[in-house]
């Protein structure tokens, strides 16, 4: 099930970040992506969003694999998969 658009408007709200690199790299993420994101993918996103900008730079950059705050999760292929999808240049 594709996600809805209040639940899209909500994420895109909260990926307005504080470092501009992060914007830019969510705002492409939703460009190529927000039309294929299911209600889950919807949950795990709201996890990487929910992380400081910091973290969330090294993850999107690939400067770090994993964060202590999603140490787990991120071994889940849905967090995996996100994960790929918000890298790709």
């Amino acid at each position: 099930m594709t996600i809805g658009n209040a639940e899209l408007y909500r994420l895109k709200s909260d990926a307005r970040r504080g470092l501009l690199e992060n914007d830019l790299i969510l705002q492409r993420f939703f460009e190529r992506f927000e039309r294929q994101l299911s209600s889950e993918d919807g949950v795990v996103l709201s996890h990487f969003l929910a992380l400081d900008d910091n973290d969330l730079m090294d993850l999107l950059i690939g400067r770090k694999d994993s964060v202590s705050t999603l140490e787990k999760e991120l071994q889940s292929e849905p967090f995996k998969k996100i994960l790929i999808m918000l890298r790709q240049k």
